[in-house]
């Protein structure tokens, strides 16, 4: 498997410090800490605690707004699958 190269590593660096980012970060573990209290997920089970509205949409943490889903189906739409787009109004 090939190694990410410096400057990528030095850009994840900068993107991941950036105060949206971590704010975005901070709401996510918030949704999986709930889930997790809620009994709804277990560490290490292989499931992603997903936003209906994403939160760069727009969306919240609320438990209104969030499911949980295998790792696998909330992350697909990376590759095109099932025909979704990236949202571009916020």
């Amino acid at each position: 498997m090939p190694k990410s190269s410096p400057a990528k590593l030095a850009y994840m660096k900068a993107y991941n410090n950036k105060p949206e980012r971590i704010e975005a970060r901070e709401e996510a573990n918030k949704a999986r800490y709930r889930a997790l209290r809620d009994g709804k997920v277990r560490k290490g089970d292989g499931k992603d605690v997903a936003h209906i509205k994403a939160l760069d949409s727009g969306g919240k943490t609320s438990t209104g707004n969030t499911k949980v889903e295998s790792a696998k189906s909330n992350r697909d739409w990376r590759k095109g699958v099932k025909g979704y787009k990236v949202p571009t109004d916020k």
